[in-house]
């Protein structure tokens, strides 16, 4: 058998083939080695990462746990606070009635024909003179409760537009005054006749200040024929639109009926009144002062 044989420059070649083979090698398990720390450094962060992420979400889910907790409280704090701004509005309305009707003259919606009593001291806390143009005579002053004058103003310029000329007779009346025109009544008609159309000291409506008595430059002094006026007529159909009442219509169970004599009750009553077609002495008395609070409000309507 014929053996092979090297030579010296052969087996250097192959000494370095395998030199660089084992150093191939040796690289790539190095490499591998390098990359599976490096695997394995990766998924032991992934793992540290997924814990915290875990961690998070259980952080999360207890935080809106929590937000869901302090919505709802403040939800419940919220309706606890409506509910008590409207108590607060609630008292402060009712506080702002009392104060109201605290400065509003208790007096004014009583039923005083032969029913309530105003004593010789009672006046309204303020009076105004009313135009000269709209008196009959116009030399003779006479006055009217200063809230309520803004009311009579308005009708009357509203009737003169729909050419109806009210004048005005009669107005405030102190508890002496009354007393001088019904002694005079008496002594001229006696006294049954006189208390037929005329009320005695403290039952006169027209101590309140709040009631006129109307007539036409045509009419004159007061007359029964003033019902069948125009005048008459518009007052039926419009007065309750400035506030006013006629006291003692047709058949009422005081007086003799009395068409010139229109007594102030507020927007808010005498519209009540005419929608209702009754008359201010039919309605109960408590009725009557829940309207009191509003007496002087504007019409609104």
């Amino acid at each position: 058998m014929k053996q092979t044989s090297f030579t010296p420059f052969t087996i250097i070649l192959l000494t370095l083939l395998i030199l660089s083979l084992l150093v191939s090698l040796g690289l790539v398990l190095y490499r591998y080695r390098s990359t599976t720390v490096l695997l394995e450094y990766a998924r032991q962060q992934i793992s540290a990462q997924a814990l915290t992420i875990r961690t998070l979400e259980q952080d999360l889910l207890q935080a809106k746990e929590n937000i869901n907790a302090l919505m709802g409280a403040l939800t419940e704090e919220q309706h606890r606070m409506f509910v008590f701004d409207e108590q607060i509005k609630a008292i402060t309305g009712v506080v702002g009635t009392l104060d109201k009707l605290s400065k509003t003259d208790p007096e004014l919606l009583k039923k005083y024909s032969k029913v309530y009593f105003l004593n010789e001291n009672y006046a309204p806390a303020t009076l105004a003179a009313l135009d000269a143009a709209y008196l009959y005579p116009e030399d003779t002053p006479e006055y009217i409760h200063s809230q309520a004058l803004p009311f009579l103003r308005d009708l009357l310029q509203s009737a003169h537009g729909n050419g109806v000329e009210l004048r005005i007779i009669s107005a405030y009346r102190s508890f002496d005054e009354q007393i001088s025109i019904k002694s005079g009544y008496k002594f001229i008609y006696g006294a049954g006749t006189a208390n037929q159309f005329s009320a005695d000291q403290g039952y006169s409506e027209h101590q309140l200040g709040t009631t006129i008595d109307f007539t036409t430059p045509e009419t004159g002094t007061l007359s029964s024929g003033f019902k069948k006026t125009p005048a008459y007529t518009w007052l039926l159909d419009h007065a309750h639109e400035y506030g006013f009442v006629l006291s003692y219509p047709e058949k009422n169970t005081y007086y003799t009926f009395e068409p010139w004599h229109w007594r102030f009750v507020g927007v808010a009553l005498a519209i009540e009144l005419h929608a209702k077609n009754i008359h201010f002495y039919d309605m109960d008395q408590r009725d009557i002062d829940a309207y009191l609070i509003s007496i002087f409000d504007p019409n609104k309507n």
